[in-house]
């Protein structure tokens, strides 16, 4: 059985494709650089939004966001230089099991479901269209996956920010949706706007506790 990706200009939506993309997978094992191959391109956003879902809950475990975001990180990359995705051959040689391959991809099915219900094909288009702006897009998700790769995991919404951007980025890229590129935007400014809030309240707190050690100091 030969396995076939959803067609990346398929106009059904995004959770048919998947749903379509669970239903082909063969056998019971299949290699990781089978797999990425098949997926192309554009198919490749649903594994940015397959691992980004993960970290949308207020409080991720330590250390995913590096492993995971780099696996984001090279499709991001590879979309800049406009070149095929490249992985290590030991990695791509790896074999996935279909069945847990599956229950992930059911798991972050739900959640293209509550996004694709405000996602429309070919919504402000300008964001989409052009060559220049999909660099730009491209761009822009490539840092919202180092904002992802932060230590800051056990900081609530700290990953969940930037998962958000990124999924509202690939659902963007795959239904030609320029609203929610936009959204993907908006939810990168969000994460630097809170990581900026954070580090202002730790080094207000680290001002607080050298101030007072110099006053406690002085008084001796």
């Amino acid at each position: 059985m030969t396995y076939q990706a959803p067609d990346a200009t398929d106009t059904a939506p995004l959770a048919q494709q998947i749903e379509d993309l669970i239903d082909g997978l063969p056998g019971d094992h299949i290699r990781v650089g089978t797999l990425l191959h098949a997926l192309g391109d554009e198919g490749l956003m649903l594994v940015v939004i397959l691992l980004s879902a993960i970290f949308l809950i207020p409080v991720s475990i330590p250390g995913l966001s590096t492993v995971f975001g780099a696996s984001i990180l090279l499709i991001g990359l590879s979309r800049v230089r406009d070149r095929p995705l490249w992985v290590p051959q030991r990695l791509a040689d790896k074999q996935i099991a279909t069945d847990k391959l599956k229950a992930n991809l059911g798991r972050a099915l739900k959640w293209v479901h509550r996004m694709e219900r405000l996602s429309r094909p070919m919504r402000l288009a300008a964001m989409v269209r052009s060559k220049k702006m999909m660099r730009l897009n491209n761009l822009a998700l490539v840092f919202a996956t180092i904002l992802l790769m932060l230590p800051a995991g056990p900081i609530p919404f700290s990953n969940t920010l930037p998962a958000l951007a990124l999924m509202s980025f690939a659902i963007g890229f795959i239904q030609r949706d320029g609203a929610a590129v936009a959204a993907g935007y908006g939810f990168v400014v969000a994460s630097v706007v809170y990581f900026g809030v954070l580090l202002g309240g730790v080094g207000f707190a680290a001002e607080s506790v050298f101030s007072g050690f110099r006053s406690g100091s002085s008084a001796l």
